[in-house]
């Protein structure tokens, strides 16, 4: 399936597409490996669908809580990681004096 049509389904017709592909996978494996497979680049072929299915998939995600952080959560939670650095250089220079 192309890429652009996998673009234009919702994320359950993805997770359907998902399951199926992965069933479909595993029954190419058992029949390669008993040797009844002729076209075994369709395994590879399934396996590029899965791989795009759930990047589309993760993409989707991740634009999702993107969007949903206002700029305000956006500025706490860098002032955090400042936070998190000045304590952990302020715990290094303890720790350096307590060796001395």
């Amino acid at each position: 399936m192309e890429y652009k049509e996998l673009k234009k389904k919702t994320e359950q017709e993805l997770h359907k597409l998902l399951a199926e592909s992965r069933d479909k996978l595993r029954e190419l494996r058992f029949k390669d490996a008993n040797k009844q497979l002729k076209d075994v680049r369709s395994i590879r072929k399934l396996r590029v669908t899965i791989a795009e299915a759930l990047t589309i998939i993760n993409d989707r995600r991740l634009n999702n809580k993107e969007s949903s952080l206002a700029p305000a959560d956006a500025s706490s939670s860098a002032k955090a990681t400042v936070d998190k650095k000045a304590m952990a250089d302020k715990k290094a220079t303890e720790d350096k004096e307590n060796i001395k």
